[in-house]
């Protein structure tokens, strides 16, 4: 009732945070659209990759699917769920593997952007208690949540919705933990980086909305697609206030308090979605309506535009750049040469680790040739290589390399508020450099392969192509990585520098305003033009240092004078081609299988953990869900007697269940199976070099969609549109059906979308 009360507070204050949002994106707008045409025009590419870059890396693929218990709130139960993580990473959870093979619709589809994935229920009882100040359980009274088996997988996010889940084994746990936050990276990264006017017209929209509230520095909630970025950045500002609000008139013991908290956020994240999404999009829309007519006048007007912002920047310069150096030199130029450091070793150990588990797998699979033989074997490892860039488990050990990045007492001088943002986007550029190799590879041999004589000729032009591909991937590597500590290092140290100069700069801005001709002033802003003065005040300290790393050759990085010359150059025509399905294309089954078929057989990336027929410690009555009347969506809350035995609900039948089940011969409970990539915002992006783009920033996440359902209480999602998460969670032949209230329970019937 309380919430009910506040809701016409919280779309007022909603819309007047996507008010001033809006403002600022449509300024942005018009500096990202004249960036874009100029770059078109003029042109400022970097060194020329080696390797080739696979355009869609998973397309027909499932990562993961296997089963596991989740807890229900709504009726405080464990039950067993068949969950599904299909080529967009969304997590799909489904009643039973018959429900998913038979394409009925899932229950749940959770999209992972801004959630932590927590092994512990020490560690997710250490947030709730802070998520509401004051309400602590006392000792000995029962704690939010039990757990019936010691390797719990939960989902906590700041305002949405928590998921509990839980599985038989340290093994099992360490997998799908693995695959949670690959389903996380992605999700995290979802605005995407093709769109060259739209992206960062958005990121620089939230960078300049947050700097007007003082607020400086990474952010770690800026993740997911824009929506739901917005919709972070209102609950930041919302939360405080319904805290103070409605957080004295919650009854109940400590337990009931915390959980009712965890609901009105989880109602009011929703509620806040919906109205953030029509808010942008009509925000959106109306720029699109205008862009022709300014696009003409850029291309014009080009060159006056040119010489007036840079008529602007010399006046602002000459104001700025004294008191920046100053600054640089005191407060910033001491620390570069820490913070590179910090940055090269565990990143460079990662992209190492890349090359070793690329070599491995290769000379594996030569070897496995070697002693089995046969174009059969070769199609078998090829299909499984095809995919080890978005392998979570085989990837895992690369990523864990990020886990060592400390900056210690340098995170604190610099407002530096988490490092998992430098975290992800290393672990995002190992992803896709893995996946250039693995591609580049496939393609070379695939070239070669009517060209070779018997087993022999295979194994040495495997040998062959494999070296030739890690001299290309060395020379990548080491680009994407000095880019990437050059992004790094702007990202740390420009809003610093933004911070000292504010009070002694940035009040003076307004006067530059009357030197900005009225028909160029949605092109060229006072604001974006002094940050750029800013940038180039450090761009040079931080080009230095990397330049000097390099030179050293510390951690294998190449000096920028080293041009790799390309001894294929047709290779990159190979790549325009048709993608290579090494499956049917050497199978011989000419026939195409039913879509029936293909979907329940759906090649997979990560191999199974047990038999694929393993059991849970207890049957789901699959009959009974797919009956007539949409009963498939129902769980009877009273056991049939006709029917197979239900599961246990309650946390001690699941345990004298589990214990029944190890001291038997049963097999293994897991029955999973596997067999088979933000930015903080972007400092501004004219006259300055490419590298000098600050990271999109990511959210903070232990480690490193679907349209995000409509998240209002009460309200149905839709389904999901690419527009919005850039893929559908539900897997191929899945549509999501309209979502239930916020209280629907599991005993009601439609499906539960969740973020």
């Amino acid at each position: 009732p309380c919430l009910t009360r506040l809701c016409s507070p919280i779309a007022e204050k909603t819309g007047k945070v996507l008010g001033e949002f809006c403002r600022c994106y449509k300024e942005q707008y018009g500096v990202a659209l004249f960036n874009s045409v100029r770059y078109e025009i003029e042109g400022n590419g970097g060194p020329q990759a080696q390797l080739l870059h696979r355009k869609v890396p998973l397309e027909d693929h499932v990562i993961y699917s296997g089963n596991l218990f989740q807890y229900i709130e709504e009726n405080k139960k464990w039950r067993n769920r068949f969950c599904v993580v299909p080529h967009n990473y969304g997590l799909v959870l489904y009643e039973n593997k018959l429900a998913y093979e038979r394409d009925l619709p899932p229950r749940v589809l959770v999209n992972s952007a801004g959630y932590k994935i927590l092994t512990s229920v020490d560690q997710y009882l250490e947030l709730v208690n802070s998520s509401l100040p004051g309400v602590t359980p006392k000792s000995g009274h029962s704690p939010i949540l039990k757990c019936p088996t010691d390797f719990p997988l939960i989902l906590w996010h700041p305002y949405a919705r928590h998921y509990y889940f839980c599985v038989m084994t340290g093994k099992e746990q360490e997998k799908w933990r693995a695959v949670f936050q690959d389903c996380v990276r992605h999700c995290n990264n979802g605005i995407s980086e093709d769109s060259k006017v739209e992206a960062p017209a958005f990121t620089d929209a939230v960078r300049m909305y947050r700097q007007s509230k003082e607020q400086y520095g990474t952010w770690d909630m800026l993740c997911g697609n824009e929506t739901q970025v917005l919709s972070n950045l209102v609950m930041e500002e919302l939360l405080p206030e319904l805290r103070t609000t409605i957080g004295p008139r919650l009854k109940g013991k400590a337990q009931e308090r915390q959980r009712t908290w965890i609901q009105i956020s989880d109602a009011v994240y929703r509620m806040v979605y919906e109205q953030t999404k029509a808010q942008y999009d009509a925000a959106m829309a109306k720029c699109e309506q205008e862009r022709p007519q300014m696009e003409s006048t850029i291309r014009t007007d080009m060159d006056q535009i040119i010489t007036s912002k840079e008529h602007l920047a010399s006046k602002i310069r000459a104001f700025v750049l004294p008191k920046a150096e100053v600054c640089v030199r005191n407060h910033v130029q001491p620390y570069i040469s820490s913070i590179l450091e910090a940055l090269m070793t565990p990143t460079s150990q990662g992209f190492a680790e890349v090359r070793e588990v690329f070599f491995k797998e290769v000379t594996d699979m030569n070897m496995n040739i070697v002693n089995e033989g046969g174009l059969e074997k070769l199609v078998e490892y090829m299909e499984k290589l095809s995919h080890l860039a978005f392998h979570p488990v085989k990837m895992q050990s690369c990523y864990e390399k990020m886990d060592q990045l400390k900056l210690e007492g340098l995170q604190q001088r610099f407002d530096v508020s988490s490092t998992s943002v430098f975290k992800q986007r290393a672990q995002i550029h190992m992803r896709q450099q893995m996946d250039d190799a693995v591609y580049t590879f496939e393609t070379l041999l695939h070239q070669e392969l009517g060209k070779l004589q018997g087993k022999d000729d295979l194994c040495k032009s495997i040998q062959r192509i494999l070296e030739r591909v890690l001299k290309k991937y060395d020379y990548d590597s080491s680009t994407v990585r000095k880019k990437f500590f050059r992004e790094a290092l702007l990202q740390i140290t420009i809003p610093f520098l933004l911070k000292k100069l504010a009070p002694t700069c940035k009040g003076e801005l307004a006067k530059f305003q009357e030197l900005i001709f009225e028909d160029f002033a949605s092109f060229i802003l006072v604001e974006n033009t002094y940050e750029e003065v800013v940038l180039q005040s450090v761009m040079k300290d931080i080009m230095q240092a990397v330049k000097e790393a390099a030179v050293q050759r510390k951690h294998n990085l190449y000096r920028d004078s080293m041009v790799m010359h390309n001894s294929d150059p047709n290779l990159h025509l190979l790549g325009e081609g048709i993608p290579i399905d090494w499956g049917e294309e050497y199978s011989g089954q000419p026939e195409a299988e039913p879509a029936a078929d293909k979907r329940r057989r759906a090649k997979q990336v990560v191999s199974v953990i047990q038999d694929d027929e393993g059991v849970l410690p207890y049957k789901v009555d699959a009959e009974a869900l797919l009956q007539p009347g949409s009963p498939e969506l129902r769980e009877p809350e009273e056991p049939d007697p006709g029917v197979l035995p239900s599961s246990p609900d309650g946390v001690e039948e699941i345990r004298e269940a589990l214990a029944k089940e190890s001291l038997g011969d049963a097999d293994d409970p897991s029955g999973a199976r596997m067999p088979q990539a933000v930015p903080a915002s972007p400092l501004p992006r004219a006259d300055v070099p490419s590298e000098a783009r600050v990271l999109h920033a990511a959210p903070a996440s232990p480690t490193p969609g679907a349209e995000t359902p409509s998240p209002s209480a009460g309200m149905a999602c839709h389904q999901s549109s690419d527009k919005e998460t850039g893929e559908e969670v539900a897997p191929p032949g899945g549509e999501c059906s309209p979502p239930q209230p916020a209280d629907t329970t599991e005993s009601g019937e439609g499906v539960q979308t969740e973020f």
